[in-house]
């Protein structure tokens, strides 16, 4: 099960780098990889009430990447993380499977709120550089966070949302902001 998933990252990094140029230099160099499979790992001990060891564990691999998830999150196979610096995934998100997560992202919570606190991410999404996704929201299925964006209300299935506060620009490639610019949805 473990390399059935590591295939998968790898492939995911294939499929959305252009600058991968095999699956053995994949394997080999790109931390995004690295941090799945460590998270991978700990997730396991996690869930066998080794929570110490699984916090270790995740510390341990952030050291080496910089690329924070926490054990108990939920990230399906096939996810890529780029250029992952800073990024961060909180207890309880949820990341579905082709998801792409660029360099300083936060799937984070809102406060100290107790149960699911942190977004979940439908399948196929894009969340850009810096994105900020707080909170027990769902990011629907195909959709795109624009870079430096805020989201603090769910997004549906192929949408874009920018901006801080993250407002939706598109719905299934049709653009939702009016003739003059006025905002039609805040999120």
């Amino acid at each position: 099960m473990f390399f059935k998933r590591l295939r998968a990252d790898i492939a995911a990094a294939k499929q959305n780098d252009p600058a991968a140029r095999n699956k053995f230099e994949i394997f080999l160099t790109y931390s995004g990889v690295h941090a799945l499979s460590m998270h991978r790992v700990a997730n396991k001990l996690y869930r066998l009430r080794l929570k110490l060891l699984a916090r270790m564990t995740s510390q341990f691999c952030k050291f080496l990447t910089g690329i924070e998830i926490h054990p108990a999150a939920k990230i399906a196979p096939g996810v890529f993380i780029d250029h992952g610096q800073g990024v961060v995934i909180g207890e309880t998100a949820e990341v579905g499977a082709g998801t792409v997560i660029y360099q300083g992202c936060t799937l984070g919570g809102t406060g100290k709120e107790k149960g699911k606190r942190h977004p979940t991410v439908g399948q196929n999404c894009v969340i850009s550089a810096g994105a900020k996704v707080l909170g027990n929201i769902v990011i629907g299925n195909n959709s795109k966070i624009g870079a430096g964006a805020v989201v603090l209300k769910d997004v549906p299935p192929n949408a874009t949302a920018v901006g801080v506060p993250a407002r939706i620009v598109k719905i299934n490639g049709v653009r939702t902001v009016g003739d003059g610019g006025e905002e039609v949805e805040n999120l």
